[in-house]
């Protein structure tokens, strides 16, 4: 078929955050194998966004299709309500179980991060209904941080842009200042670190709403699509003490970091915290199947199964622990687990870090590079002193299309995170693409 053709058919479609303005000139993907992609054009693209984050083990893995294919003949899908269940819902619980934070030995499946984030939010409520404090349903977020964008989750993400036009938002819902260190806009005090003022907004919410009626803090361990904004060492200690003290749950957003995007299995685990509620989805199933879920505490757990016949939890989903999902996740996590992908992440993270520092030296218009494993960015500024914005995100990034290199933008920020496979050599090739575009932006 005709690009043309294509392109034609293809408005029939309407995609997600649809405008025309962004949807000119699409990029059609035919196939993809490890970061590359070939679009029904002929050409080869690197994906530095790893589909969106997640595509962890690369594109074109046959194991995984293999594994679906053997699954739905044997049972493609049943209901996983209570009072039935499938063997890969159970196997993939039990693989889960104290994985991420040895606390979390209960898995509540889904289809995906919102609606993960919203069994979160729903999980809150009952939690604390059932513990005799009802009015405790206000969920404090952060600026910049991504959760879904269900009527919920929206309320509950920090980036404005995506409020306006469907707003009301769902009350009782609070943001406060992200611990970004670039721009931090809370205050700070003599002596005060950004991450310790951060988590003092955190706890000033607490105080201003009264702790009575604040029942959880939601937090990324690292913003995703609000930026890339990576916390201080010294942020989320904090938070947990906080919440600890103003009993709080801290429900962890790891629907991008989790399965070993930062560089570790799961994105809390290098401060040596845990939280009451993990939500995930992404790359549990590196995105070749709809998978997410939460896992909560076994405290939450205990108030679930001692509930009585008239407090049931009452939530579900039709796909909830769809057997050929869970079947998918399960090699999907032996894969990365098998070709030490979390591992490569750090490794490769620090190799790509590491130049875009060197171009952020080297090229003053880069006022800020960031990131943990293999999630980076560099952000643009027209003046390094003042840090005004350049207004150069969007040309940059279609100079990185031209040549070669698929990447996301938020405004002035541009945003990395292939594929765990990806190579040293094609980090290097990001980088040079990265460098050239720049340059043949700013020189015009």
């Amino acid at each position: 078929m005709e690009l043309t053709t294509i392109l034609e058919h293809d408005q029939k479609l309407l995609h997600p955050l649809h405008h025309p303005s962004a949807h000119a000139s699409p990029l059609v993907i035919e196939s993809g194998h490890g970061v590359w992609l070939r679009t029904v054009d002929g050409r080869e693209v690197i994906d530095g966004m790893a589909g969106l984050w997640n595509v962890l083990i690369g594109h074109g893995n046959t194991e995984l299709g293999e594994v679906a294919r053997q699954q739905m003949d044997r049972l493609a899908y049943f209901s996983n309500y209570a009072g039935a269940s499938n063997l890969p819902a159970i196997e993939l619980a039990e693989r889960l179980a104290g994985f991420a934070y040895p606390n979390l030995n209960t898995t509540f499946f889904t289809s995906g991060g919102a609606e993960s984030n919203e069994s979160a939010f729903k999980t809150v409520r009952y939690y604390w209904k059932r513990r005799g404090q009802p009015d405790k349903v206000k969920i404090i977020s952060r600026e910049h941080g991504y959760h879904g964008i269900t009527l919920a989750t929206m309320s509950a993400t920090g980036i404005a842009p995506y409020w306006p036009m469907f707003e009301p938002r769902v009350p009782n819902f609070i943001h406060v200042p992200a611990p970004y260190a670039f721009r931090f806009s809370g205050d700070r005090r003599e002596g005060e670190t950004i991450g310790l003022a951060a988590a003092r907004a955190v706890e000033e919410a607490i105080l201003r709403e009264g702790p009575d009626t604040v029942g959880a803090v939601i937090a990324e361990p690292v913003q995703g699509a609000g930026g890339l904004v990576v916390p201080p060492d010294d942020y989320f200690p904090r938070l947990r003490q906080i919440c600890d003290q103003y009993e709080v749950l801290l429900i962890a957003d790891e629907v991008i970091t989790g399965f070993g995007r930062t560089g570790e299995w799961f994105g809390l685990t290098r401060y040596g915290i845990r939280p009451d509620i993990m939500a995930f989805a992404k790359g549990v199933t590196s995105g070749y199947l709809p998978l997410g879920g939460i896992q909560i505490s076994d405290e939450i757990h205990d108030v679930i199964m001692t509930a009585p016949p008239d407090q049931v939890w009452m939530h579900a989903f039709t796909y909830s622990g769809h057997p050929t999902c869970c079947a998918v996740a399960l090699k999907n996590l032996e894969i990365i687990e098998r070709d030490g992908l979390v591992e490569r992440a750090a490794q490769r993270g620090e190799q790509l870090l590491s130049g875009l520092h060197a171009l952020a030296a080297e090229l003053p218009v880069i006022g800020e590079a960031r990131g943990k494993g293999l999630m980076c960015a560099i952000e643009f500024v027209a003046d390094p002193e003042t840090k005004a914005p350049a207004n150069l995100g969007p040309q940059i990034q279609k100079a990185c299309l031209e040549r070669g290199l698929f990447t996301r933008i938020k405004g002035d920020i541009l945003i990395f995170a292939p594929p765990l496979v990806i190579s040293e050599e094609e980090v290097d090739l990001v980088l040079r693409i990265v460098r050239d575009s720049i340059l043949a932006v700013i020189d015009g």
